[in-house]
C-alpha cells in the first residue's frame, strides 16, 4: 500500500458518504437492519488506487463528529492522505442501497441535502495549498450536483488544477435524482467538463450534458466511437476517453470495455460474471484501474482490460471500495471468474 508521504500522484474531490444497506436480501419496507459502509465516487477511486500502490488525496468536508471520522480512519488505512479534509458543517451525506438480484435492480435512495460538503462554499479550500505537488486531479458529475456553492467550488478546484498543468480526470457520473437546485447537469457540467484530459462516461450521460446521440442500432463499440468522436469536439483537449458496458446472457453479466486513447480504439475482451455481490462502486473501480493503467505508462490495450478487471472484480465486493490487490487484478485477467480455493 501506498504512503501518505513525498510527491502526490493523484488528488481527488468530492463528497464522503455513509451508505446505510439493507441487510440480507431485504427490501427497505421489510428490513430492521442496515449494513453501514462509507462511500462517494473520489473515494471509491482514491482507495483502489492507493491499494494499486499510488500516492493519493483526498479532498471533501464533513462534519466533526465521530461518524465522519470513523470514515475517514478506514479511508487512512487504505493509505489515502486525508490532510486537507475540511472540517465543518452538521450533517454526513447519507445514502440508502436497497440490494437487488437478476430479476429486480437495487435501489438507491440518497439524503445529501444540507449536508456539510453541500454547504460548500468559495474561498473555503486553499485549491492551491491543497493541489501543490500533485500531478493527476479527480473529480466527477456527483460532485457539481448536490449545491450550485459545490459546482462553484468544482469550478475553483479545476481552475487552479488547469494554471497549474494538472493532468485532469473526470467521471461523467450522472444522478438524476441528486440535480434538485434548480439548474439541470446540462447547464452545469459541459464548462466544468472543458479542460479534461482524461473522461470516464456512458452514453446516456454524454447525451444528457451534450446531446451527443449515436445509432442505438449498431454494435456497441461503433456507438462508442461515435461518441468519442463527437465528443472530442466539444472537448478539444480530450485524450482518454472510457467506458464500461453491462449486458446479460441468462443469467450470466458480460462485462466489457471501450477505451479512446490518442485517437485510437481499443476494446476488452468480456468478462463473464455468474453471480453478483455489490455492482455499486464498479464504475470507480474502473475508472482507477484506467487512470493506474495510464500512470504507469501501460500499452492502451492493456490499459482497458486492466480497468475492466478491476471493475469486474469489485462487483464480488460488498460495499463501495475495491477491496483488492494488484496481484488478484492479474490473475483475474488471466483466469476470469474462479470459485478455486487459495491456500
Amino acid at each position: 500500500m501506498s504512503s501518505v508521504n513525498g510527491p502526490v500522484q493523484l488528488t481527488a474531490f468530492g463528497e464522503f458518504l455513509m451508505r446505510l444497506h439493507s441487510a440480507g436480501s431485504q427490501r427497505f419496507l421489510q428490513t430492521q437492519e442496515y449494513k453501514v459502509w462509507y462511500a462517494g465516487a473520489e473515494a471509491n477511486t482514491c482507495v483502489l488506487l492507493s491499494r494499486l500502490g499510488v500516492t493519493t488525496r483526498y479532498i471533501t468536508r464533513v462534519p466533526d463528529n465521530d461518524l465522519a471520522l470513523s470514515g475517514i480512519q478506514q479511508l487512512q488505512g487504505h493509505g489515502v492522505a486525508t490532510n486537507h479534509i475540511l472540517y465543518g458543517g452538521e450533517k454526513l451525506g447519507l445514502y440508502f442501497s436497497e440490494p437487488g438480484n437478476h430479476i429486480r435492480g437495487t435501489r438507491v435512495i440518497y439524503d445529501r441535502a444540507g449536508s456539510s460538503y453541500a454547504e460548500l462554499q468559495p474561498g473555503m479550500i486553499d485549491w492551491k495549498k491543497a493541489l501543490h505537488g500533485t500531478q493527476y486531479f479527480h473529480w466527477s458529475g456527483v460532485a457539481a450536483a448536490v449545491s450550485q456553492s459545490a459546482a462553484d467550488v468544482c469550478g475553483e478546484a479545476l481552475a487552479v488544477a488547469k494554471q497549474n498543468g494538472l493532468i485532469i480526470s473526470a467521471d461523467f457520473n450522472y444522478r438524476s435524482t441528486l440535480w434538485k437546485y434548480g439548474k439541470k447537469a446540462a447547464s452545469i457540467m459541459p464548462a466544468l467538463l472543458q479542460h479534461s484530459d482524461i473522461v470516464v462516461a456512458d452514453l446516456d450521460s454524454v447525451a444528457l450534458y451534450y446531446g451527443i446521440t449515436t445509432d442505438t442500432d449498431a454494435p456497441l463499440e461503433t456507438r462508442f466511437k461515435q461518441c468519442a468522436e463527437k465528443l472530442q469536439k466539444q472537448i478539444p483537449g480530450l485524450k482518454t476517453l472510457a467506458m464500461s458496458f453491462r449486458k446479460t446472457e441468462g443469467p450470466v453479466h458480460i462485462y466489457t470495455g471501450a477505451l479512446m486513447h490518442h485517437g485510437k480504439y481499443y476494446f476488452s475482451a468480456g468478462c463473464q460474471l455468474p453471480f453478483i455481490t455489490d455492482q455499486i462502486g464498479s464504475g470507480d473501480a474502473f475508472t482507477g484501474g484506467m487512470l493506474y493503467g495510464i500512470m504507469n505508462a501501460y500499452e492502451p490495450q492493456s490499459i482497458i482490460e486492466f480497468a475492466t478487471a478491476c471493475g469486474a472484480l469489485k462487483q464480488s465486493i460488498h460495499g463501495d471500495w475495491a477491496i483488492i490487490t494488484k496481484s488478484e487484478v492479474e490473475q483475474f485477467m488471466q483466469t476470469g471468474s474462479s470459485g478455486r480455493i487459495i491456500r
